[in-house]
């Protein structure tokens, strides 16, 4: 023989297992339903009421999962990514499934697994719609806010976040945010007391994005943050409280700063949401010390942290936004609190330009590249991308150039000739901040120079 021999012909019988072996699978997957369906039965008898135990050594098994369960469930929570596996959980009602669980059962792992499974559902458009206009669904999704374990507290974040994203339900999520007030003391406190990073950035992206959909809440957990809800007992003094969204703030961006860059200029963005409006003004400098303590903290992450004159002019392509939200909360508590100590010293003056100089040269170098890259490549991805980045720069550079001219105008003949003296200033930092603050900002390049006699003639 030139070959190997064929294959033996199967027989009636495997050839009728193979179709229901097609037969049972979800979609284009390898997934079983039969399998799943298992699953969601166990997860049904869980739901059921009439399984509710009451005594209290039944109560605390009810606080514990079943290896295998868990197990099986997990797997289900894998699956979940897959399209095919979502529409088919939507299509058996799985979400009326694991709401059951979610009102019924005490045990946070399992907790976790469904409002995590629902999660991985929500980032599908059709199922995302269905699980929003679920009034009953919603509100037991919202009332896990209130939950005290961490990793359910991430999951329901990460589904509100999915959710607030798509844009034909968001404000769905929004308005019935708005019927629970005491979301806002939850979240408040997750900020200002947890540890954990990753759930922190979670919160702080929702809260984001609900300040960035909806000014009017925004308003209403500023000013009217502090009214107890129904269900919570009041606060022993209405000023101990006011304000707190801007302390719980500062409290998740300390924490998040040095482990997680986006998480930081997340919260950094809520700042810059709260300067857009009075009362969140107001917010920042009436914290503890009229602001100082904001300021402290973004004063340290620009003078120390960002942008340094040993990091190379490139890094600024990853500080870019978060440089521009820190800058535009400074420059607008630096307009409104000229008259604190904390800003009145020549020494911030200095640190301030050294460090906004430094960032203009460094927008100047990538914008170069930049233009350099979008010219020399025929990838129309990479010159959409090359679009993309200098727009953000060119904020940044606006918000940067605005803050200089802030701190120009304060300035004085006697602050500008130590600034001299001591190396601080020079005629090239001059010529960098009168390059970029002409021509909008004439008036103030014109009094500079009248200011600093070495500089008269550029």
């Amino acid at each position: 023989m030139d070959r190997n021999p064929s294959p033996p012909l199967r027989t009636r019988e495997e050839e009728e297992d193979e179709k229901v072996a097609i037969g049972d699978c979800i979609g284009d997957t390898v997934y079983s339903k039969h399998w799943l369906f298992g699953v969601l039965s166990e997860l049904l008898q869980i739901s059921n009421p009439e399984n509710t135990k009451s005594s209290s050594d039944d109560e605390q098994q009810q606080l514990e999962l079943d290896e295998k369960l868990e197990n099986e469930i997990c797997r289900v929570w894998d699956m979940s990514m897959d399209e095919d596996v979502a529409l088919f959980l939507q299509e058996f009602n799985a979400p009326d499934i694991f709401m059951g669980v979610l009102a019924k059962s005490k045990c946070p792992r399992l907790r976790e697994i469904c409002v995590g499974i629902l999660g991985n559902m929500a980032c599908f458009q059709e199922i995302c719609v269905s699980i929003s206009n679920d009034r009953n669904l919603g509100q037991i999704l919202l009332h896990c806010l209130y939950d005290s374990d961490p990793p359910t507290l991430l999951e329901i974040n990460r589904l509100l976040f999915t959710c607030l994203s798509q844009t034909e339900v968001a404000n769905v999520w929004v308005e019935r945010i708005r019927e629970y007030p005491a979301i806002y003391d939850s979240i408040c406190f997750i900020m200002s007391s947890s540890t954990n990073v990753d759930l922190l950035v979670k919160v702080g992206e929702v809260v984001d994005k609900l300040f960035d959909l909806d000014e009017k809440l925004m308003l209403e957990w500023i000013k009217n943050g502090t009214a107890p809800a129904v269900d919570q007992p009041k606060q022993d003094s209405e000023e101990e409280s006011t304000f707190r969204i801007v302390p719980s703030v500062l409290e998740a961006a300390k924490q998040v700063r040095s482990e997680n860059l986006d998480g930081l200029d997340v919260y950094m963005h809520i700042l810059q949401l709260l300067t857009t409006v009075d009362d969140g003004i107001q917010a920042i400098i009436q914290c503890p010390d009229a602001g100082k303590d904001t300021w402290n903290l973004l004063f340290d992450l620009v003078c120390h942290e960002f942008c340094q004159s040993d990091d190379p002019p490139i890094i600024l392509q990853e500080q870019k936004t978060v440089l521009a939200s820190v800058f535009s909360v400074m420059s607008t508590i630096y307009a409104s609190q000229s008259e604190q100590e904390y800003l009145k010293t020549e020494n911030v003056d200095h640190l301030l330009i050294d460090s906004l100089t430094r960032v203009l040269k460094n927008i100047e170098h990538c914008q170069k590249k930049s233009q350099n890259l979008a010219i020399s490549s025929t990838d129309e991805t990479k010159k959409s991308d090359s679009v993309g980045d200098d727009l953000h720069l060119k904020i940044l550079k606006d918000i940067s150039c605005e803050f200089l001219s802030n701190i120009f105008q304060a300035l004085t003949k006697e602050t500008v000739a130590q600034a001299l003296k001591d190396g601080h200033l020079s005629k090239q930092k001059c010529f960098c901040v009168f390059q970029n603050l002409l021509p909008l900002y004439s008036p103030v390049v014109s009094m500079a120079k009248c200011i600093d006699g070495s500089v008269k003639d550029y």
